[in-house]
């Protein structure tokens, strides 16, 4: 096996691996902290596939990404198939201050067991790489306050708030709030 496949690596998603994805983006929800808790439940499994199905095959643009972290040996060098151990989407930005330079990570996962890997690593890397071919100058990425682990790689990455901030509220539980700070880089 080439260190390459031995440490893992990112490419586009392909939409065969769309289940593997909306698996990666459950398990990620389940947890109380994520922004998205409030949701988990009511996640069907085989929408969810279909959801990420079509945002691999058919994006509203062309900038709209899916990459994926994957494990394993390329086949052509008789290695055993890929492993998709996590996920990065990106997409142009939709905040209301951001203008056309702006592209957003929409979401990050890494699946439970491979995230001292290195796995998070190359993806917001590959993000970044893949929103300035995409044209986009700065990159923006909504992250709950409480991701110290992943705030804290950002900082070292050149990344850092902006000023913007917001609070989710859990729509049948008001004292379940998830507070999100904005950061941004330049990419250009």
């Amino acid at each position: 096996m080439t260190a390459m496949a031995e440490r893992g690596y990112v490419r586009l998603a392909l939409p065969a691996e769309a289940p593997d994805i909306a698996r990666l983006q459950r398990g990620a929800w389940s947890d109380p902290g994520h922004p998205g808790h409030a949701m988990a439940a009511a996640l069907d499994p085989d929408e969810l596939t279909a959801v990420w199905e079509r945002s691999i095959a058919r994006p509203p643009l062309a900038a709209y990404r899916v990459l994926v972290a994957v494990v394993g040996a390329d086949p052509h060098e008789g290695g055993f198939a890929e492993r998709v151990v996590g996920f990065v989407a990106v997409a142009p930005s939709d905040d209301p201050d951001s203008g056309p330079g702006d592209g957003t990570v929409t979401e990050l996962v890494v699946a439970d067991g491979d995230e001292h890997d290195g796995h998070r690593s190359r993806l917001i890397q590959a993000a970044v790489d893949t929103l300035r071919a995409d044209g986009f100058d700065i990159a923006r990425w909504w992250v709950p306050s409480t991701s110290d682990d992943l705030r804290r790689e950002l900082d070292e990455s050149g990344w850092g708030p902006d000023g913007a901030h917001l609070e989710l509220r859990h729509p049948d539980d008001e004292s379940v709030r998830i507070k999100l700070v904005r950061l941004h880089t330049a990419i250009s």
